[in-house]
């Protein structure tokens, strides 16, 4: 006999199955079932999973709301909550409910590797290491590997390796013993012979989607951006709901500054997520970076229709200077600032915005108080000691000298790949960049984080003996000057897209790195990007940077000051050190004279002109700083003398 309970259950076994190939079909199932069971909790977990596949992610949340509250340790159930909280860009919110659902059912794989995808997400790589590891012990199937798989989880990686190695002495094929070996070779630090291993699995077993996730992690933390997208591409191919592995396939494509690539999937992802704020905000980063402004806005305009009170699609909309912003904006800007419960983080980015608001229209007082508030807001939030940038550069002038250099002429690579654009941001590097990207010879990637790298590595080195970085690079013999620029050589290759013969590095802070370039690259151009100090320093001030670009000291007009003198000074210092090694370009004289200071430019280069650099403005590439608009047309002065509407406030930047 056919009882009410064995029919709901064969109804839910086709809802499930229907949930693949037709998530509209699973919730309009799931709606029957419940009709006649309502407090059916495998019915309503299938009704949210179709809502959230259907792109209806506030209707998955309410039902997952409620279904936690009841069965706040059922992991299906958990999970999925943590799916769709990740997805709503509340990956703070999601990872407690990925450990429970985890904890809650050990077993279950799924929860492990999603755990490890957030937090690689987060940065947080030793323990994504420990919840991969957990996951592939879940899903071991050969009792064999129990005993390798559980050393591996308990932090005994070299007992897991001898345990696999001893079995795969007599079966040497087995793929689920070789994808353990190689995530015991991950954890021991040996990352090439991990990476063999994976590969060698997926030539054997092309569907091995274990190890393909294993492979894609692993490159995409090495970050090898290409190749770790092509396995996340492969894995989403497998599974077009995947958020994680989708979330990871638009990072790669963008970390490898193919920005055009990862437009299909972010319009995937909104496929599933329409409702969801933050994915509407990457899919606006990422028109923007290509150029498709008025895309752009209209996605950050639905990301706020979505979530009106986000300070980061409020932001967002403000670094388009060319977009419009009404009354009722600013209103809704203002009452946010109203509220008690915001932030001062999410304030101070709202400030940014509220006074690029007010700037555009016009109210320069108003405009210049919503910096300052926004500005004091973020400065309580960083810590930088003036005192040490100063003595830094100040210790860089008196080791870098012409008598330094002149004894280690010659040394380092030989490579004449790299052209370094240096300066202090929002001073017209991006617009020469763009112009140097114009020529065929040349190609743009963006501000490459390597040198900076290198010169912490040395300072890790210098800390324990008490020394300084300076100190360090001094005492480098040839062979380490050569092996760090053959190192950045290397490091720097994970940008490049074409084979142009030279690449520019536009990193503004490398400025301050200019002995250990001139070491390590002797044969690399530098170019140093200038503006007048007034419309350099409050450009510097009304721009809101992210903590991980580096610029604390812009949050103080004194600051900005003393900053750029410093600045100034090391500059006038290199240029006594290195006649005729670094050439300037001054933002007024460009503007005023593009094509004389073009031909000047490229004749320092060693390039020969090229007409298209002119033209600057037709070359279509990604351009991820503030500047993306300015650089998409043709040079204008209308910026030049903006900061004199502001001259009144702007006492400090003098000193």
């Amino acid at each position: 006999m056919n009882t009410p309970r064995a029919a709901a259950a064969t109804s839910l076994a086709a809802a499930w199955q229907a949930l693949g190939r037709d998530p509209g079909q699973a919730e309009n199932l799931a709606a029957e079932i419940l009709a006649d069971t309502p407090a059916s909790q495998e019915a309503r977990l299938l009704l949210a999973v179709a809502r959230r596949r259907r792109g209806n992610v506030a209707g998955a949340h309410e039902v997952l709301a409620a279904l936690v509250r009841e069965a706040p340790n059922v992991a299906p159930i958990v999970f999925e909550w943590s799916v769709v909280r990740a997805a709503m860009g509340q990956g703070e919110a999601a990872l407690p409910a990925l450990r429970r659902a985890a904890a809650a059912q050990p077993s279950l794989p799924s929860a492990w590797q999603a755990l490890g995808d957030l937090l690689v997400m987060q940065g947080d790589a030793p323990n994504a290491d420990t919840a991969y590891a957990n996951a592939l012990r879940a899903g071991v199937r050969d009792a064999r590997l129990l005993p390798a798989a559980a050393a591996l989880c308990e932090g005994r990686a070299a007992l897991a390796e001898q345990m696999l190695g001893a079995h795969l002495r007599h079966t040497p094929n087995d793929l689920a013993a070789l994808h353990l070996l190689a995530a015991a070779a991950i954890r021991v630090g040996r990352p090439d012979e991990a990476q063999g291993v994976l590969e060698y699995c997926l030539q054997h077993a092309p569907a091995f989607r274990e190890a393909r996730h294993t492979l894609a992690v692993l490159l995409y933390l090495r970050e090898q951006w290409q190749p770790a997208g092509r396995h996340f591409a492969a894995l989403a191919e497998a599974d077009a709901h995947d958020f994680f592995v989708r979330k990871f396939l638009a990072v790669s494509h963008t970390r490898h500054g193919d920005f055009a690539a990862a437009l299909p999937v972010y319009e995937s992802m909104l496929a599933d997520y329409a409702g969801d704020a933050t994915q509407w905000l990457f899919y606006g980063h990422a028109l923007k970076t290509i150029g498709r402004t008025d895309a752009a806005v209209r996605a950050y305009r639905t990301s706020l229709e979505l979530a009106p009170g986000a300070a980061e699609a409020w932001l967002s909309l403000a670094d388009i200077k060319t977009a419009a912003f009404s009354a009722a904006d600013i209103a809704a800007m203002q009452g946010q600032l109203g509220k008690p419960d915001v932030i001062a983080e999410e304030k101070a980015r709202l400030n940014y915005a509220l006074g690029s608001a007010l700037e555009r229209a016009g109210q320069h007082g108003s405009a210049f108080a919503a910096y300052a508030a926004g500005a004091r807001l973020q400065r309580r939030l960083v810590q930088y000691d003036a005192n040490a940038a100063t003595a830094t550069m100040a210790q860089s002038r008196a080791v870098f000298t012409r008598e330094f250099f002149a004894a280690r002429q010659d040394l380092g690579s030989p490579s004449k790949a790299p052209i370094f654009i240096v300066g202090l941001p929002r001073s017209g590097s991006t617009l020469v960049e763009q112009i140097l990207a114009s020529h065929s010879d040349v190609e743009a990637t963006m501000e490459l984080p390597d040198i900076g790298q290198i010169a912490e590595d040395l300072r890790q080195r210098a800390a324990p003996a008490g020394k300084t970085v300076c100190d360090v690079i001094a005492g480098l013999d040839a062979a380490s000057l050569t092996r760090l620029g053959e190192i950045y050589i290397a490091r720097t290759k994970r940008f490049r897209r074409t084979v142009r013969g030279h690449f520019i590095d536009k990193m503004p802070d490398n400025f301050r790195h200019i002995g250990l370039i001139r070491l390590i690259l002797p044969r690399a151009k530098i170019i140093d990007v200038r503006r007048a100090p007034m419309a350099a320093g409050f450009a510097i001030f009304k721009q809101y940077f992210q903590a991980a670009q580096g610029h604390d000291y812009s949050w103080d007009l004194a600051e900005i000051g003393r900053y750029y003198r410093d600045y100034e000074g090391l500059m006038a210092h290199f240029d006594a050190a290195l006649p005729g090694a670094i050439h300037r370009v001054e933002y007024e004289r460009l503007v005023a004279d593009t094509e004389a200071e073009t031909r000047a430019l490229l004749a320092y280069c060693g390039l020969d002109f090229d007409p298209a650099c002119l033209r600057f403005w037709e070359t279509e590439r990604a351009v991820q700083t503030p500047s993306a608009e300015q650089v998409r047309q043709p040079i204008f002065a209308d910026g030049l003398d903006q900061w004199r509407h502001y001259e009144s406030w702007l006492g400090p930047l003098q000193g």
